[in-house]
């Protein structure tokens, strides 16, 4: 016991803090020798800032560690800190400088310091040449800024700190300006700062004359963030078996029909379960948030023509216009005389920019401008001189422009592009018949009678729209088929029960594994509806639609009904003609319109892959071919830095000298059933 040394508190801070967090009230004269200490290194350290201190920095650790059990002796060392880290950050030696940082984002956390002074603080710092503290600040911003607002939206902080941004995106220092633009995108993508305010602030980051700051913007507005997608596909779902396991299950088993009719049932409730598993996508990106599109695209315009930037800047710029100019259907004449001079096929990354061509276009634009687009076009892609995949490019790009804007098609154009049908090239042929299938339905009367296909009631009632028209309905179209009085108002809560009733009734009876008897009518009821609409005149079906529209609260089964009186009439042939198909077959997942984007899928699809070179194909073999170590004997020797045996020297010695060796003679001597052996 002689040997034990006493505990020396003065100079053991980590006992000491470890006590003074037990029982503050009996260490207080331990911790104010230590706050006087701390007091004299900041003296001395104020005289030589650039000086490391050990002494100092460990110091600062233990007052930030047992701040909050004195409040009333540590009220100005959270302010003092701040004081020495904004006067002398720029000299400040890095170890002790990022020791103050996490003294500060300790009291932050203790919730000793306001949010508001700290964070601004924490900006400024981001101008240090300090890679490590920076990604430091950063995280610690994003997750205060975080918590924050978890309860509720701090409006008066998220005021502040997006005034303060906006300073901080003009800053002069392109480090600290482009983490102050990384902090608002990673705001924005974790819905704590989702506010028009803040994509405004962004959209001056487009305009910055520091091209990762630009780029940093630029992507945000498109919607390219790799790591995000990454995230969403590793999300895994262990909790959930699969449609392997399940038919794993049912192949070990006995095969019976009652198994399979629960092993359907199975996949109808996985197939459910995923749906509902999917959080909600809202997609209302950040481009419809922009306050004046008109005037930020008329900028991005004028900064793309006088950009010196790379050209896939040059790219994202036009991308964005592009946008821009198709969702908000903004009038933005120039950029379509500046995208006509990049629509050569020798161009690099011609599709992508047929691509923005094709997402400019609306129905507002004058059909005179985008009919320069549609003939220089055809004049440079679709000819016999080029290949056939740059003519169907050429086509598969003039089908978008005038799906989005009908009226720049002029039937001269129109009618050579349709004679490429019979193309000898399969995907010129296929592509022409996609543009007449769309003009089919747009306006048949642009097209010869030969190539308008069998006239449906749909046919009938294509037309296209003069430029500026509004087609503005004053009920569903497709309503006609329902009944202005529901079937649930009539029958009551009673029928209802009743069919409750007779229901599990049926399900408790048939448990022993029989069949059940479901009545299916979807054909039937495809064939009423069909029926009903044909024998309606044109006006009395818009008269009951209207009342029906006004009269009763919709729900899915009636817009499904509605659907199906609307497909049936595209197969509704004329008097005379019997239809194509009898039935349609809906698909929920499938039934999805024109959306705001289009992909470049939409311009480089091919329906006949193309033949792949030797190259192609050797890489392909290549790529096939395993790694055959594993079926090549190992050796298996102790110690593998030895010299090789007799047995491996014989393999490389010549045939001659080993031809008459006393083993190769014997070989030949030995028996049938000796060599066996």
């Amino acid at each position: 016991m002689s040997g034990r040394q006493g505990n020396k508190l003065p100079s053991n801070l980590p006992q000491l803090q470890n006590l003074v967090k037990r029982d503050p009230a009996s260490y207080t004269e331990e911790f104010l020798q230590q706050y006087h200490h701390y007091q004299s290194h900041v003296e001395i350290f104020t005289f030589q800032p650039d000086k490391p201190s050990k002494e100092l920095a460990e110091l600062v650790m233990f007052l930030a560690q047992v701040a909050h059990c004195y409040p009333e002796h540590m009220a100005n060392f959270p302010q003092q800190l701040k004081e020495l880290l904004s006067y002398h950050h720029t000299v400040l030696d890095a170890d002790l400088r990022m020791t103050f940082c996490k003294a500060l984002i300790l009291l932050r956390n203790k919730n000793l310091i306001n949010p508001t002074s700290l964070l601004e603080l924490f900006f400024q710092l981001l101008r240090c040449h300090d890679k490590l503290l920076r990604k430091t600040l950063y995280t610690h911003i994003v997750s205060d800024i975080k918590n924050v607002n978890a309860k509720h939206k701090n409006n008066k902080v998220n005021t502040t700190l997006q005034n303060f941004m906006y300073t901080m995106l003009r800053d002069s220092n392109p480090t600290a300006a482009k983490i102050s633009l990384d902090v608002m995108i990673e705001l924005y993508r974790r819905n704590i700062w989702n506010d028009a305010k803040t994509v405004n602030v962004i959209t001056t980051a487009c305009f910055s004359k520091v091209t990762k700051v630009l780029v940093a913007s630029l992507k945000f507005f498109l919607g390219r963030d790799e790591d995000e997608k990454q995230d969403s596909d590793s999300e895994s779902e262990d909790d959930v078996p699969t449609a392997r396991d399940l038919m794993m299950r049912y192949a070990t088993n006995k095969k019976t029909t009652k198994r399979k009719k629960k092993l359907e049932k199975a996949m109808k409730v996985l197939k459910k379960q995923k749906k509902k598993s999917k959080p909600e996508v809202f997609n209302f990106s950040a481009i419809h948030l922009i306050h004046d599109p008109q005037d930020f695209a008329e900028k991005l315009l004028k900064q793309l023509e006088n950009c010196k930037e790379r050209f896939e800047v040059k790219m994202m710029l036009m991308d964005l216009i592009s946008r821009l100019v198709g969702i908000h259907e903004l009038f933005l004449f120039n950029f379509y005389p500046f995208v006509q001079r990049f629509l050569q096929p020798h161009q690099r990354e011609v599709t992508k920019i047929l691509l923005f061509a094709a997402q400019a276009s609306h129905q507002l634009v004058p059909p005179e401008i985008i009919q320069s687009v549609l003939m220089t076009i055809a004049n440079n892609f679709v000819t016999d001189k080029n290949s056939g995949e740059v003519m169907t490019v050429g086509i598969n790009a003039i089908k978008e422009i005038t799906a989005r804007c009908p009226l720049a098609m002029t039937e001269d154009l129109l009618q050579d592009l349709v004679q490429y049908k019979t193309h000898k090239n399969k995907n010129v042929m296929m592509s022409a018949r996609t543009l007449i299938h769309l003009f089919r339905s747009l306006n048949p009367e642009m097209l010869q009678k030969k190539f308008r296909g069998k006239p449906t009631e749909a046919s009938l009632e294509a037309r296209i729209h003069e430029y500026g028209e509004l087609d503005a309905k004053d009920y569903i179209p497709g309503a006609e088929v329902l009944d202005v009085e529901s079937q649930k108002e009539k029958g009551g809560p009673q029928d209802e029960a009743d069919g409750w009733e007779s229901a599990s009734l049926s399900e408790e009876d048939n448990e022993d594994g029989e069949w059940i008897d479901v009545h299916h009518s979807s054909d039937e009821e495809q064939q009423e509806v069909a029926e009903k609409v044909k024998s309606m005149p044109i006006e009395e079906r818009k008269a009951k639609a209207a009342a029906v529209s006004t009269s009763r609260l919709l729900t899915q089964e009636d817009f499904h009904k509605i659907r199906l009186a609307q497909l049936s009439k595209e197969l509704n042939s004329a008097p005379g003609k019997a239809a194509k198909r009898k039935n349609i077959e809906i698909d929920d997942e499938e039934e999805e319109g024109r959306g705001e984007l289009l992909s470049l899928r939409d311009i480089e699809h091919l329906h006949k892959k193309p033949k792949s070179d030797k190259e192609t194909r050797l890489a392909t073999a290549m790529a096939g071919k395993t790694d055959r170590k594993e079926f090549v004997k190992k050796k298996t020797r102790i110690n593998p830095f030895a010299s090789s045996s007799n047995k491996e020297k014989k393999k490389h010695k010549n045939f001659m000298m080993m031809r008459y060796s006393h083993s190769v003679r014997t070989k030949n001597k030995r028996s049938f059933r000796e060599k066996q052996v």
